[in-house]
């Protein structure tokens, strides 16, 4: 049985510059000590939708390396853990080896990250590993346990960045808000739902996304899902270049995603901010 340790410690609050109103993230630096079990334990015992472990990089262009568990289990890749562990990493002295970029190894390989002369980061969003409409088996079973007619959704699709989501946009961002889904109904899907809001709104879209497999039956704020679904939407041509995406409203949070396009990528901003700074015996 193995000693616990301390280690530095960091809780923060991701896509939202007001605490208490974005997605919760525990980070743990240090963590080579930790073996694959305690991982997990320690992400059940925080509860929260992610927790994070820094830990050396394997790869000779990665600053860091990062692992992502959710209370049920580990994640290639999550959005909001990218910006709040790349924001913790610096805030303990990390120095990334490119001024203008950090990058950050995790299961789907190197992710770029950006601050921008608001100070906010950016993740580069990772390459879609599958696209294209969803089947239509799984498309009715996901109108069931949402609850809609097939006439609600406008278009639907796969946007698979490591966690593979299932995308579909309602006709308004009031029909999102109203969705009440069925959990039960909804094992082993992760589900994302996008409208565009009505004019004169401090943002141009509404998001929802569901994980009830991973212990999350509603996650607040989602980057992986916002990467894929700006993907989607303005490769369509039915996003504009930029935008700010709402998600979190449903659960009294106010989360705010910045979406930009430039040239061949598309950047997931948000802000960072901290909770709780200390350390933690694991």
């Amino acid at each position: 049985m193995r000693t616990p340790a301390r280690h530095r410690f960091h809780q923060v609050d991701v896509f939202t510059a007001q605490p208490l109103k974005g997605n919760p993230l525990a980070v743990v630096h240090a963590a080579t000590d930790l073996d694959e079990e305690t991982l997990a334990a320690f992400a059940r015992w925080t509860n929260l939708s992610e927790t994070t472990f820094l830990l050396p990089a394997t790869q000779p262009a990665a600053d860091y390396r990062v692992r992502i568990f959710t209370p049920g289990g580990e994640l290639p890749f999550a959005g909001h853990p990218t910006l709040g562990s790349c924001w913790a990493w610096l805030a303990a002295g990390g120095q990334p080896q490119d001024r203008q970029v950090v990058v950050q190894e995790c299961g789907v390989g190197l992710v770029r990250v950006r601050r921008g002369e608001d100070g906010r980061l950016a993740f580069a969003a990772p390459p879609l590993r599958r696209s294209g409409p969803l089947e239509d088996e799984l498309l009715a079973r996901a109108l069931d346990a949402l609850g809609l007619a097939p006439a609600a959704v406008l278009h639907h699709q796969w946007l698979d960045n490591g966690p593979a989501w299932c995308g579909l946009l309602l006709r308004s961002a009031a029909e999102v808000l109203a969705v009440r889904p069925d959990m039960a109904r909804l094992a082993g899907m992760k589900l994302g739902l996008v409208a565009a809001q009505a004019p004169g709104q401090d943002t141009q879209f509404e998001v929802r996304a569901f994980v009830p497999g991973l212990g999350v039956p509603e996650d607040p704020v989602t980057g992986s899902l916002n990467a894929g679904i700006a993907q989607w939407l303005i490769g369509a041509g039915l996003a504009p270049a930029l935008y700010v995406a709402a998600q979190g409203t449903a659960l009294g949070r106010a989360g705010r995603v910045h979406v930009q396009q430039q040239g061949a990528d598309i950047w997931i901003g948000g802000d960072v901010v901290a909770c709780i700074d200390g350390e933690v015996t694991i």
